[in-house]
């Protein structure tokens, strides 16, 4: 830019040659030579911008000060603005969404004219580029929220200064080194008091060093387990980034489980439902739609359902990050064996100090009251006779005596050790790849006689594969899908392209492990072209999936087609099966589902779970009439086919089990699958043994879990 200046002062030179005039008619000259100049350098700035992109705006500001020296000055100011700042700004998004205002959410157009604003696509979402990125970071801020500053070294070694114990040594050690001097000389005199004054200075490094490193290891595993992985739409893919990358105007893909990562508003979804507890203190779960309640903030958990939302707040500038502002952490706290150390040291010193104080009143007594004698015999104290330094020294004596008392009373090296076995115990967890973020994770370890632990991604990879796929009672391994009949194909192909939180783009697969697995079988076994699906298919009602009901249905209608409308089911397959009275046989013709037929599909399916095989079947219904109804239809289905995903087990976590059972930990395994595959991962994990009942109580289901610990909180 300066570069751009200089090769254009010649067109100003006439401006600083000027000279001051008393008169009206030379300073009007001046002024038309002045707006000449600005017109000419304003078409010169132009020509050489002209090849950048039309979002770059270049505003020039010029001032001229006029006064009587002889010259005028002209300033130049160049300000270049990206493409969003003139279009919304940050405070009236943040007014919005603290305000809940449907009537200002409608005079800016509405979700759609914000999104106008923001240059974001709802439905393929912002660019995505570099250069994309940083103009919003610069524009709107980053997600990142205010943090205290990190604290020294100094600040530790103050904090065991303040310490009860560690103040009384330091007058303990004063006190003995005075008196030491005063009763044996500088040379002799100063060993007892410069000892306990060693020992204190050791005491107070290599705690503050201990604390100060454990505060730093903190403040790194604090980073690492609140860096979250979010799914945003940029450039129309389903993409995973980090919590700290999202900016304003992402598209964020949200489902059961997951945090709000920032303030938002609703797009697009189904059954959304919030838990806002986190900021209310309410525990009841709040509805989330495109009318009367678009607004998502950052910090609350989706507590049912699915939806897009569209950020438009993040960091310090989120309802979460104000409050955030306002509260600051601490992790200074004391484990409960150090509490237990620390009042043990707390009453040993008390009870030093008093033996103390008890042996000073007596040895003073007893030496004022000529009942103590020196080495030869004589009396230490005969009243007016004694010289006064001998009963200086003599007092100084019995108080050291006294000091002594309450040095060697005081355990500091207890706590101090205590400390660094539990920062050495999290060191060796830390290099074992167990993330502790609490010291007295430790102790909590080291008395732990049970372990329960879920089963999906813990115990297995959560990479699912579909394995197994049964239509009717003929399995189709090793036979090609293209043999499945035709309406029985389309579908499967509804019933998996609509009834999904997942997405496809150019064969990348995103959403839940199970959602991908069965999206990429759809897509590379079946054919099925999602995006042609959702083109001639209009979703009406979606039934999302929760860990309760164990299944997801939708409601949809075929777009210019006739007035019938079609009901798909997707979950567990037991569960499914219940709600089924008809099923497609592997020619396609529909068959009444008696109960020698249920009897077959429930083999078919404990037959997969005992292979370890999570079994997920498929159902459909086409119904003619939906006027008035607020829940899809979960009767008289057609059961369409059962499909079997294999969750390979963990390397090592056999032996680690065996580990655990070695030392006499008890290794449980909760999980909401099916029982006989839960049996069947239980036993390939080695926490059942071939012969064993799952009833024995090592493999509980989530549901009898949880009812488990509201009947003891109940009983509390």
């Amino acid at each position: 830019m300066s570069a751009i200046i200089h090769a254009n002062l010649s067109c100003m030179k006439l401006l600083s040659d000027l000279h001051d005039s008393a008169n009206v008619s030379a300073l009007n000259k001046k002024r038309w030579h002045l707006a000449f100049s600005t017109i000419y350098c304003s078409r010169a700035f132009l020509s050489h911008f002209k090849h950048q992109e039309s979002s770059n705006v270049i505003s020039i500001t010029m001032k001229k000060k006029i006064s009587p020296e002889p010259s005028a000055r002209i300033d130049i100011d160049v300000v270049q603005k990206h493409p969003f700042l003139s279009d919304i700004e940050q405070s009236s998004l943040t007014k919005l969404l603290k305000d809940k205002s449907l009537n200002q959410l409608a005079k800016l157009g509405g979700v759609e004219g914000i999104c106008t604003s923001l240059k974001t696509d709802h439905q393929s979402g912002i660019n995505g580029d570099p250069e994309d990125i940083g103009f919003r970071h610069e524009a709107f801020g980053r997600n990142t929220y205010r943090k205290p500053p990190t604290k020294s070294i100094f600040h530790f070694i103050w904090e065991a200064l303040k310490d009860p114990t560690i103040l009384i040594l330091l007058v303990c050690a004063a006190l003995s080194l005075g008196f030491g001097m005063k009763e044996n000389g500088p040379k002799e005199g100063w060993y007892d008091g410069g000892s306990i004054f060693v020992a204190v200075f050791l005491v107070i490094s290599v705690s503050a060093i201990s604390n100060f490193r454990q505060n730093r290891q903190f403040d790194k595993l604090s980073k690492v387990s609140s860096n979250i992985p979010v799914e945003v739409v940029r450039n129309g893919r389903r993409q995973e980034v980090s919590i700290f990358e999202i900016v304003v105007g992402d598209i964020i893909c949200l489902k059961i489980g997951d945090q709000v990562p920032a303030d938002g508003l609703f797009i697009d979804g189904h059954s959304l439902q919030v838990d806002e507890s986190s900021m209310t203190g309410e525990s009841d779960h709040v509805e989330i739609d495109g009318n009367k309640n678009p607004f998502l903030f950052s910090g609350t958990k989706v507590a049912d359902g699915y939806a897009k939302m569209l950020v438009t707040s993040v960091g310090m500038n989120t309802f979460w990050g104000e409050m955030m502002s306002t509260i600051s952490s601490d992790s200074d706290e004391q484990t409960p064996l150090q509490e237990r150390l620390n009042k043990l040291t707390s009453s040993i010193g008390k009870i030093g100090l008093a033996v103390a104080f008890l042996v000073l009143v007596v040895l003073l007594v007893r030496y004022f009251t000529g009942n103590t004698e020196n080495d030869d015999g004589i009396k230490e104290f005969n009243g007016s006779k004694t010289k006064v330094d001998d009963v200086i020294n003599a007092v100084v004596g019995i108080i050291a005596a006294a000091v002594t008392i309450v040095v060697v009373a005081i355990p500091e090296g207890l706590p101090l050790a205590v400390t660094l076995t539990l920062a050495y115990s999290m060191k060796r967890m830390m290099s074992d790849q167990a993330m502790v973020r609490k010291l007295s994770a430790c102790e909590t370890m080291g008395s732990a006689t049970t372990i329960c632990t879920d089963k999906t991604g813990t115990l297995t990879m959560n990479q699912m594969k579909v394995t197994r796929f049964w239509q009717g009672k003929e399995a189709m391994e090793g036979r090609s899908y293209t043999l499945i009949a035709s309406n029985v194909l389309e579908l499967f192909h509804q019933g998996i392209g609509l009834n999904t939180t997942g997405g496809v783009y150019k064969l990348e697969f995103s959403g839940s492990p199970t959602e991908k697995a069965i999206l990429s079988w759809a897509v590379l076994e079946l054919n099925m072209d999602m995006e042609a699906v959702k083109r001639d298919c209009n979703i009406l009602h979606v039934e999302a999936f929760n860990s309760e009901k164990k299944r997801s249905g939708v409601l949809m209608k075929k777009i210019d087609h006739d007035d019938t409308y079609h009901v798909h089911w997707k979950g567990a397959a037991e569960m499914i099966l219940a709600m089924c009275s008809h099923y497609y046989d592997s020619d396609g013709k529909m068959k009444e589902l008696n109960d020698n037929e249920r009897l077959g599909f429930d083999q078919i399916i404990q037959g997969m779970a005992a292979s370890s095989l999570r079994c997920i079947a498929f159902a459909h219904k086409q119904v003619s009439e939906v006027k008035g109804q607020k829940r899809i239809q979960e009767s008289g289905l057609s059961l369409l086919g059962l499909v079997g995903l294999k969750d390979p087990c963990r390397p090592g976590v056999k032996k680690a089990v065996e580990d655990c059972q070695y030392a006499g930990v008890s290794v449980k395994m909760i999980t909401g699958d099916n029982v006989f595959t839960a049996k069947a991962i239980a036993t390939e994990c080695g926490i059942l043994n071939p012969n064993q009942e799952a009833n024995d109580g090592l493999v509980v289901e989530g549901v009898e879990f949880v009812t488990t610990q509201k009947t003891k909180e109940w009983r509390k």
